[in-house]
């Protein structure tokens, strides 16, 4: 009688092991779910941050060859204005007009290609500090994954050496 108690107790514990291992692989499962969530929505969010990046180096390079040809039509401007000076004193006037707005649209494409390059920099600083989140995830993961699958290894364990016993003492009490 004693035999079949301890039997049923062990048989029990392993009941109990086995429950406990099938917790376990649930809570990884989801929580490794949780993880993969996080990653994907993070990547879409670097992707998406990188379109982004790709656009403004886009209107960067536009704004900086706008920035080229305007200084192009200064030059060009200054060099024509100072061969026909004599000749033409008035025409001399409009054009220095005209050169001192472009002067000033010149200083606000370059305010603002300034500002795109500030905002292009903090981009991609958060970018980085994205990245190394991105990548302190997935060790967090790696390292709750291998954690769980030794406990599940060590339960499987358990069970088959329960199991074993279970069987010698159910062979001795025949």
């Amino acid at each position: 009688m004693k035999k079949l108690v301890k039997r049923l107790g062990k048989k029990g514990e392993v009941e109990e092991l086995k429950r406990e291992i099938a917790r376990l692989r649930r809570e990884s499962s989801r929580r490794i779910k949780g993880f993969e969530s996080q990653i994907k929505s993070q990547a879409e969010e670097i992707e998406r941050r990188g379109k982004e990046i790709e656009g403004l180096k886009a209107e960067l390079q536009r704004r900086d060859q706008q920035l080229r040809e305007n200084r192009e039509i200064l030059t060009r401007f200054k060099k024509e204005s100072s061969s026909r000076i004599k000749a033409l004193e008035m025409m001399v006037k409009e054009v220095s007009g005209e050169l001192g707005k472009k002067e000033e649209d010149l200083r606000a494409v370059k305010k603002l290609l300034d500002q795109k390059e500030m905002e292009l920099n903090r981009l991609k600083d958060e970018i980085k500090s994205r990245d190394q989140q991105l990548i302190e995830k997935e060790k967090d993961m790696e390292s709750f994954k291998k954690a769980a699958e030794e406990k599940i290894l060590k339960l499987e364990a358990r069970i088959k050496e329960l199991e074993g016993k279970g069987e010698e003492v159910s062979g001795i009490s025949i």
